[in-house]
C-alpha cells in the first residue's frame, strides 16, 4: 500500500479542492461555490492527501461539533482509487476528532458506493439508520457511525 502524506488545506486551495471534488464525484459535486463554502465554515476542517508532497489525490471535509464530529465529504481521484488514500484520509479525520474531543463520528453514505461502504467497515463504522431520499438521485443514504 502507498503512504500518504495528509495536511490540513488552506484557503489558497479552494481551486484545487474544486477541481479534485469535481473529478471525484463528477455530476454529484458540491459544485464551486459549495465547495468554497466549506472553507470558514464553523468547525470544518478539509485535508489533502497526496505523496511525497506532490499535488493532492484525496480530500476530506469533516466538522466538529460538541462531543462529536461529522465526516461531510470524502473523495479520491478516480486514477488513484484503492490505493489507500481514502483510508489515509478516515484514519486521519479519526484521529482529529479524537484530539477535539469527538466521542463518535457520523456520516452519511450511499449504500450503492460499495467501495466507501467497505472502506467505512474497515475502520470500525457502524450502520445506525438511514435517510430517504438523502441524495439528488432520489438514493436513500445509510447513516454510520463510530465511537473515538
Amino acid at each position: 500500500m502507498t503512504e500518504y502524506l495528509v495536511r490540513k488545506a488552506l484557503k489558497s486551495d479552494a481551486a484545487v479542492l474544486e477541481a479534485l471534488e469535481h473529478d471525484a464525484f463528477g455530476d454529484r459535486s458540491w459544485g464551486a461555490a459549495g465547495v468554497a463554502g466549506s472553507f470558514g465554515a464553523p468547525g470544518v476542517e478539509i485535508l489533502f492527501c497526496s505523496r511525497s508532497g506532490a499535488q493532492p489525490v484525496g480530500f476530506a471535509i469533516w466538522r466538529a461539533l460538541p462531543g462529536e464530529a461529522e465526516l461531510l465529504s470524502i473523495g479520491v481521484a478516480p486514477d488513484r482509487r484503492r490505493g489507500g488514500a481514502g483510508a489515509a484520509l478516515l484514519d486521519a479525520v479519526i484521529d482529529a476528532a479524537g484530539r477535539v474531543g469527538a466521542r463518535a463520528i457520523h456520516l452519511e453514505v450511499d449504500p450503492g458506493n460499495r467501495a466507501a461502504m467497505a472502506l467505512y467497515i474497515r475502520a470500525g463504522f457502524a450502520e445506525t439508520g438511514r435517510r430517504k431520499a438523502y441524495y439528488r438521485s432520489g438514493a436513500d443514504a445509510t447513516l454510520m457511525s463510530k465511537r473515538v
